[in-house]
């Protein structure tokens, strides 16, 4: 089968391999749909943590289930997608029921080989029903669960302020939930272009670029003086993560999807004058991937919309670079191998 080999940081390389064979408590699945993510992005950039090369890519995957062992209720031919956190099982945090924080985990794409490839073969314990969602749909699960957990953590109430820091597909996600929880969501991003689907595709009414307006302030101004009561991050940067604090409503929870390779810092008194809650978000659970499913049944979300690049997977290697240049306004790019 044909493969797809991120060899170094900057460089893809297309290589033949042997199709995967079935084993005991595993699946096959024909991959259909490959989503683009920023781990993927960044890794190919170089700044991804927990990372080596050569690796292949991709974990936000969708497909056709060709063949399994030990997969109760799942036919050969449905369409599936499939949990990308394989999880060990017997650690503590297995143990207490949050497997997405495994002490030993394999992310799918990261930790181990992913899916740009035809064929994946994947734990069936990690095998998600399609429930009559379309490829896209199924290959848009992931991302989506990621902002519903981080949501879920930061444990959004009707009515509170929910500042999502990144307008990416992750941010993009996150403000959504925010919003069915019942939250007045706020946005923050530095690109006047994804503010401006926030406010046309999503409906979100506060939108804020810092290069160009004093968020604190804006900030203070939306919400009476309060700032807000949840604070996420999901753009992974440095600076933004660091600023957080400073936006945060006293008694507020800051919450950290996004992913920094360094150290981040603030001030000790801003933190502790709030009598502040930070935790971080990772990954996923099947609690969240089942609520997201419900969420697309009910058109409570159409993630269809940000889908705004497609390819097909020959053409990957060529196209993928320029994803990383916002100029080319991606949001979500969308590989196709049928």
């Amino acid at each position: 089968m044909n493969t797809l080999v991120c060899t170094t940081p900057g460089s893809f390389e297309y290589k033949f391999s042997d199709k995967p064979e079935l084993m005991k408590n595993t699946a096959i699945i024909k991959i259909r749909r490959i989503g683009i993510c920023g781990t993927d992005l960044h890794a190919f950039n170089g700044t991804q943590p927990y990372f080596t090369y050569p690796r292949i890519l991709g974990h936000e995957l969708s497909g056709e289930l060709v063949e399994f062992d030990n997969a109760p209720g799942f036919s050969v031919g449905e369409a599936v997608t499939f949990i990308p956190y394989f999880n060990c099982g017997t650690c503590i945090a297995c143990r207490s029921g949050k497997p997405n924080c495994c002490v030993n985990i394999k992310v799918c794409g990261v930790h181990i080989d992913g899916g740009m490839v035809e064929y994946l073969r994947v734990p069936s314990y990690s095998l998600v029903h399609g429930s009559g969602l379309s490829y896209d749909e199924l290959a848009l699960i992931e991302p989506l669960a990621i902002g519903a957990h981080g949501v879920r953590r930061a444990d959004v109430k009707p009515g509170e302020f929910v500042l999502v820091m990144g307008a990416g597909p992750i941010g993009l996600g996150t403000m959504e939930f925010a919003r069915i929880a019942g939250g007045k969501v706020i946005v923050i991003d530095v690109s006047d272009n994804r503010l401006e689907f926030c406010g046309h595709e999503l409906n979100i009414e506060h939108t804020i670029n810092p290069l160009k307006e004093n968020a604190a302030e804006k900030i203070r101004a939306i919400t009476g003086g309060d700032m807000a009561s949840v604070v996420i991050d999901a753009t992974g940067n440095l600076r933004a993560i660091n600023d957080g604090i400073n936006y945060l409503a006293h008694g507020g929870r800051y919450v950290l999807i996004g992913l920094q390779k360094e150290a981040f810092s603030f001030s000790h008194p801003e933190f502790h004058k709030r009598e502040s809650t930070l935790m971080s978000s990772r990954n996923a659970t099947r609690k969240d991937f089942e609520y997201v499913i419900d969420c697309m049944k009910k058109e409570l979300i159409d993630a269809k919309t940000y889908i705004t690049h497609r390819t097909g997977f020959g053409q990957v290697k060529d196209e993928f670079g320029s994803w990383l240049n916002p100029a080319t306004g991606v949001i979500k790019a969308m590989v196709e191998a049928d």
